[in-house]
């Protein structure tokens, strides 16, 4: 970066580069996405990301997009793969006519990511968003207090089964893990996997009953009474499990249930014991490679011939790229 505290302006979006992460703050316009605006900011250690892209985007706009590593954003982690592009919090759209800013900046950050960016991340580097948590789901209303998930049957949507089995409270310590599904899927909820009833396995990808939690990816399903874990069938549906709640129009949106969905992911694997880590590898150490400093020097000679960097900026970013050789 030309300097620590570098912005970056697009639709819906500032990115702050700072030396070792870009802090994302989020407009509240009303035509910003809700989740956009549920989230406010986050700070995305650079250590988070495995690659930047920069492409095409709809009527006159280009996109800037940080793609994070597997397993190092709870709430990517927590989504699955089911959030609709324009929600994605990790891209960032400008006017065309910023394509060469954008560029040089996402060559900037290829530069600052981390040698084992292409390996999953060994824990969450994103933090969460934090507890206390709530949403009214179809079925009950759903509660995070940093500890415990509770889960209270309404009158009206919830079905005997859950009514039989009384209101739920889960401790995030029996937990091992939760999956979400979309609630613009049609029959989208959240579910609460129990140790007692997982893992199965460990093997990633797989179908929608897949468990996010310590090991990685599963496929059991569980549910509780009182609080106290029991196993469920990995075949019972969300409307019949006391440790899911339904989601519907109007009812656990995205902007809401997903939050709620990676805080207690991020929860659940603070609670597990946390593998064995090497040291990690240090960023840019030793010299650059003189062709690369050279071609970082012709895109901020562009800049500043379009009027893009000033002439204190330019001087100081040519002497810093030069002081790297």
């Amino acid at each position: 970066m030309r300097h620590m505290g570098d912005v970056l302006a697009g639709i819906h979006a500032t990115w702050e580069f700072d030396t070792d992460s870009v802090l994302i703050r989020f407009e509240r316009g009303i035509r910003t996405p809700k989740l956009f605006q549920s989230l406010r900011e986050r700070r995305i250690p650079y250590a988070a990301l495995s690659s930047v892209t920069l492409t095409p985007g709809k009527r006159g706009t280009v996109v800037l997009r940080a793609v994070p590593r597997a397993g190092a954003d709870p709430l990517v982690e927590a989504a699955s793969g089911q959030l609709k592009e324009g929600c994605d919090p990790y891209r960032l759209v400008l006017p065309a006519e910023r394509e060469v800013l954008a560029e040089y900046y996402a060559d900037e950050l290829r530069a600052l990511l981390d040698p084992a960016s292409d390996e999953p991340a060994d824990r969450f580097l994103v933090a969460a968003p934090e507890a206390p948590m709530n949403f009214k789901a179809y079925d009950g209303r759903a509660s995070f207090d940093g500890e415990r998930i509770s889960f209270r049957w309404s009158w009206t949507g919830a079905s005997s089964a859950k009514w039989k089995a009384g209101d739920q409270t889960f401790k995030v310590s029996e937990l091992a893990g939760i999956v979400w599904r979309s609630p613009e899927a049609l029959d989208g909820y959240l579910r609460l996997v129990p140790r007692a009833a997982a893992p199965v396995d460990h093997r990633t990808g797989g179908s929608l009953g897949d468990l996010h939690g310590p090991g990685g990816s599963g496929s059991a399903d569980g549910g509780s009474a009182d609080g106290v874990p029991v196993a469920s069938p990995v075949t019972r549906a969300a409307d019949q499990d006391p440790a899911a709640v339904l989601f519907g129009l109007g009812y656990g949106p995205v902007h809401e249930s997903l939050p709620f969905a990676a805080a207690v992911l991020e929860s659940v694997r603070r609670t597990q014991p946390a593998p064995a880590a090497s040291a990690p590898a240090l960023v840019n150490a030793g010299r650059r490679d003189p062709a690369d400093i050279a071609e970082r020097i012709h895109h901020l000679g562009e800049l500043h011939q379009a009027g893009l960097v000033t002439d204190a900026e330019y001087t100081a970013k040519k002497a810093q790229l030069l002081a790297e050789l």
